[in-house]
């Protein structure tokens, strides 16, 4: 079924530190009113890199992650800064985090965080063709690298450091992107 979105009727809004905090007074195609409240975020979105070694192994990082207060295995990631393209902003932020550039990357999909009450979106960008080459980040100390073989995904999916949504989303994703354009 395809139903016509709701009728926006005011917006107010503000700040909620790196987003802005909007209150939608909508209107439903039944009629209905509701207030929902939505965070927007402030910048240009997010890439989440899943950076191939080879065809069989990932390339993860391990770093600190304040908001469980322990190490996480994930995948490099980072915002996209003002004026780079998702696959700029992924060359970049692998450069920074692993220490290799791609001669290949491809954009697989995009990911939202909790499109009910967030705009925020990430950009899954699959890294191939790894080359050596370090850019000074803006981590606090330098990330382990720990190469993971595709094939256990499933397993790493369960292991209690690796948590984050998005990682676990995108390796699968970037996975079955891989099996659908294999040769091409």
């Amino acid at each position: 079924m395809t139903r016509r979105l709701p009728t926006i009727h005011g917006i107010t809004e503000h700040d909620a530190g790196p987003y802005r905090m909007e209150r939608l007074d909508l209107e439903f195609s039944n009629g209905e009113r509701r207030q929902f409240e939505r965070l927007r975020g402030r910048g240009h979105g997010a890439v989440a890199v899943v950076p191939m070694l080879d065809a069989g192994t990932v390339l993860l990082v391990r770093e600190y992650a304040a908001g469980l207060h322990r190490y996480e295995l994930g995948l490099v990631k980072g915002r996209i800064d003002t004026g780079e393209t998702p696959l700029q902003a992924a060359d970049r932020e692998l450069k920074e985090e692993a220490g290799y550039g791609a001669r290949r990357l491809d954009v697989v999909r995009t990911l939202s965080l909790a499109p009910v009450y967030m705009s925020h979106e990430t950009t899954v960008v699959l890294a191939r063709d790894l080359y050596p080459e370090r850019l000074p980040g803006d981590e606090p100390e330098e990330l382990e690298v720990v190469p993971w073989p595709l094939a256990s995904i499933g397993e790493l999916a369960l292991r209690e450091d690796f948590s984050e949504g998005r990682s676990i989303a995108a390796l699968f994703a970037a996975r079955e992107y891989m099996e659908r354009t294999a040769g091409a």
